[in-house]
């Protein structure tokens, strides 16, 4: 594994069984549905702890990747350096240092230290999510060989078999190969997102994701650097936010922009809500961040250099009693989507990622390590879908509006410092990603078989 002096880490942590080398895993022929975050970094961990036969489908024949920016959270990336990932990541990604909350008026209403400086060993990084894509996808080449990543191929149903196996419906749309096939694999993990089929398929009652009456923007502009900060901000009041920062480092005087925007909608007939990534002019929008300006961040003027701009419904998922069906189960999204509050999404994922390959390394009955799995991972993610409903940390801006919706000029006589301290205490521990938490190293190492080079040893 790559050292990286700054973070301080020791490189070689125990195994959870306290040392000792666990057994080889067997020949378990795992498929994973989906080849997004949550997919390809299960592949990878998967192979890391021993399991050689992984098999990725995806439906689309091009990776395309929905959205723009995200940030993957300490704990997340403690996960990725522990699959040797980290050094690709930071090539095309941003360390995020400081977090700042502001009133629409453009009161500052707290300022938050972020990864290293916050007292981690990793850092939390701003990151294109094209770029993250495209690292997991070559490691999975490189380290389970291009036919472990197959594209064009969607699964269209499930059941299982008396024996707890899963039977997969699959669909080829690869041009002349369309055309439908079985298959029964060991083990199937649905990775295939909020809309996902395997979920479907477990939970044929549920519906499609509830909507909460908001509208999201999403788009990635190119500044000049001086222009974008050194910091992520959320700002807003209690009816419409802006997020926005910079997720690259400046290149020719210039730096790559994250920015999200959220607000009410009036309306919405059911092609918006079935349309999740509707291409819309800025000017859609614009008008109602006019003004709004940061510590020298000017939104309008990053909505105005965006390259394009994509219009979405805000949608979660309802917490479930219940993941695992036989040897099948969920992760990421298809699991626990969560509104796009508190930068989880993908890192939840590529946690659940490292906790089912664990649980599969531990325990050689499928069906029980699936079980296991989920006793870990369930809980902790169904707290924060909660949490994220009720706007988690950023719940910090609406208390700003409602106590002072004029603005202010002391923060700590509208919100007490200790009541602002508190709220950003209890969202990261409701998640486990508090630094006392993280810095204990990962949980989820296992010593597998001899491993690729490039690979965590």
């Amino acid at each position: 594994m790559t050292s990286h002096p700054p973070y301080g880490t020791p490189r070689e942590p125990a195994a959870p069984d306290g040392g000792r080398d666990l057994p080889a895993a067997g020949p378990l022929h795992i498929v994973v549905a989906g080849g997004g975050i949550a997919g390809l970094t299960a592949a990878l961990a998967l192979h890391a702890a021993g399991f050689d036969r992984v098999t990725v489908v995806e439906s689309v024949r091009e990776s395309r990747p929905v959205g723009a920016g995200l940030n993957l959270m300490p704990n997340a990336v403690r996960e990725l350096d522990a699959l040797g990932l980290l050094d690709r990541l930071e090539a095309g990604a941003l360390r995020t240092r400081e977090l700042r909350y502001y009133h629409r008026s453009g009161g500052l209403i707290c300022r938050e230290p972020r990864g290293l400086g916050a007292g981690y060993r990793w850092p939390q990084l701003s990151i294109h999510r094209a770029h993250l894509q495209h690292v997991l996808a070559e490691a999975v080449r490189e380290r389970l060989g291009a036919a472990a990543l197959v594209t064009g191929v969607r699964v269209t149903g499930v059941e299982t078999l008396p024996d707890g196996r899963p039977r997969l419906q699959l669909e080829h749309r690869d041009g002349a190969r369309r055309g439908r096939a079985s298959l029964e694999p060991d083990v199937l993990v649905g990775a295939d997102g909020i809309r996902s089929t395997v979920r479907a398929a477990l939970n044929p009652a549920e519906g499609s994701p509830p909507w909460n009456g908001m509208l999201v923007w999403r788009g990635v502009s190119r500044m000049p650097a001086r222009a974008v900060g050194t910091f992520m901000l959320i700002a807003g009041d209690d009816r419409q936010k802006a997020v926005v920062y910079p997720m690259s480092r400046p290149s020719g005087g210039t730096a790559l922009v994250n920015w999200a925007l959220a607000r009410p909608a009036p309306t919405a007939d059911e092609e918006f809500l079935g349309d999740w990534n509707r291409a819309v002019p800025v000017d859609t929008f614009l008008h109602h961040y006019e003004g709004w300006e940061f510590d020298g961040v000017s939104v309008p003027d990053v909505l105005r250099a965006a390259e394009a701009a994509h219009e979405y419904p805000m949608v979660d998922r309802d917490p479930l009693a219940r993941w695992s069906h036989g040897r099948t189960t969920l992760i990421g999204d298809a699991a626990h989507a969560m509104y796009p509050i508190g930068s989880n999404g993908a890192t939840q994922s590529v946690v659940d990622a490292r906790a089912l390959a664990h649980a599969l390394a531990l325990n050689p009955d499928p069906t029980e390590a699936l079980a296991a799995y989920e006793r870990d991972r369930r809980p902790a993610t169904t707290a924060l879908q909660l949490a994220n409903r009720q706007l988690g940390p950023e719940v910090v801006i609406n208390l700003a509006h409602q106590r002072a919706p004029h603005g202010f000029t002391d923060i700590h006589q509208v919100i007490p410092a200790q009541e602002l301290a508190s709220i950003a205490a209890r969202y990261a521990a409701t998640g486990a990603f508090d630094p006392a938490a993280v810095n204990q190293g990962s949980p989820y190492e296992v010593r597998g078989p001899e491993l690729p080079l490039g690979a965590p040893r």
